[in-house]
C-alpha cells in the first residue's frame, strides 16, 4: 500500500428518502467527500445487490438508476444518478476475484440500486466519477465477505474508493412501526445499544475474529439483523482496507429508534 492509499468506508444508507431527508446521517454524507481526495472511481458493495452462488460485478458503461422501493415521495422516483460505469475496472475486479477463488463474473444491465445511488447522490452530487457495483451473497456469511474485500485491497492504492453500503442495524419490522407513525426520531432501545456498543468496540480494536463470529458473540445479534445482508458490506470494507487497518467511527446517529446509522472508515497501514 502507498501512503496515499484511499480508505475503505462502511456507510449506513438508511431509508431511500435519506436522499431528501433532513437527518444527521444525510448531513454527514453531504460532507463526506470533503475529507477525501477525489477518487478516480468508486466501487460499492451494496446490500441491495444480492446474488447467490457467486459474485456479480456491474460492467455496464451507462448504468440506470433503479428505484427499488415503494411508498415514498414522488420526487424520489424522479431522481437519477447518471454516473458512468467503468467496464475495464469491472473486468479487472472480476479477474482479481476469480484469482482469489470466487466464482465471479462481470454483468451488464445492472443499474444503481438505492444502496448505491442514495449515498452517492449526497456525497458526489455531480455524478461524474465512474461507479462499479459488487454484489453480496445473502447465503454466505461475514468471513466470505471479508475475504471478498481482501481481494479488492489493491484498489485503494490505485485511487479507487471502496464503499460497503448497508446498515449497522436492520430490523425493519421494528422500524416500520415508527415509520408508519411518521416518527423518525425515537429513543434507541437497550437491545440496539448493546449490539452497537459491542460492534463499535470490536471494530475499534480490529478484532476481526470476533466480528466475523458476531452472530454468536454479539448481544442481540439476530434481533438487530434478522438476516445478514445489510451488515455484510461492512466486512467487504474492512477486508478491502487490508490487514491491520486503522478503524475510525466517523458518524453515529439513529433513525426510527432501531436503525443505527453508524459509519466507519478503515485506513490502510502505510508501508
Amino acid at each position: 500500500m502507498s501512503k496515499t492509499a484511499f480508505p475503505a468506508l462502511f456507510i449506513s444508507h438508511g431509508s431511500p428518502d435519506t436522499a431528501i431527508a433532513d437527518t444527521q446521517a444525510a448531513a454527514w454524507l453531504r460532507q463526506m467527500a470533503a475529507d477525501l481526495p477525489r477518487p478516480r472511481a468508486i466501487v460499492v458493495a451494496s446490500a441491495h445487490f444480492e446474488v447467490s452462488g457467486g459474485v456479480a460485478v456491474s460492467a455496464d458503461p451507462d448504468p440506470e438508476t433503479i428505484h427499488d422501493f415503494g411508498g415514498f415521495a414522488p420526487e424520489l422516483y424522479a431522481m437519477q444518478y447518471p454516473a458512468p460505469g467503468e467496464p475495464e475496472l469491472a473486468r479487472r475486479i472480476t479477474d482479481d476475484l476469480q484469482a482469489a477463488g470466487f466464482p465471479a463474473q462481470a454483468v451488464d444491465r445492472r443499474g444503481f440500486d438505492h444502496g448505491v445511488w442514495v449515498p452517492l447522490k449526497l456525497a458526489y452530487p455531480d455524478a461524474d466519477i465512474p461507479v462499479v457495483s459488487v454484489s453480496v451473497d445473502p447465503n454466505k456469511g461475514p468471513d466470505h465477505h471479508f475475504r471478498l474485500g481482501q481481494a479488492l485491497a489493491e484498489l485503494g492504492a490505485e485511487g479507487v474508493l471502496v464503499i460497503g453500503s448497508g446498515s449497522f442495524t436492520h430490523n425493519l419490522g421494528e422500524a416500520f412501526k415508527l415509520l408508519r407513525a411518521g416518527v423518525r426520531e425515537a429513543d434507541v432501545p437497550g437491545w440496539v445499544q448493546e449490539f452497537t456498543g459491542w460492534m463499535n468496540e470490536r471494530l475499534a480494536k480490529n478484532d476481526v475474529d470476533a466480528l466475523i463470529d458476531y452472530r454468536k458473540e454479539a448481544p442481540f445479534a439476530a434481533r438487530n439483523h434478522p438476516t445478514d445482508e445489510h451488515l455484510l458490506p461492512l466486512y467487504v470494507a474492512l477486508g478491502a482496507a487490508g490487514e491491520g487497518a486503522r478503524a475510525s467511527r466517523v458518524h453515529d446517529s439513529a433513525e426510527f429508534g432501531v436503525l443505527a446509522m453508524t459509519m466507519w472508515r478503515f485506513d490502510p497501514v502505510a508501508l
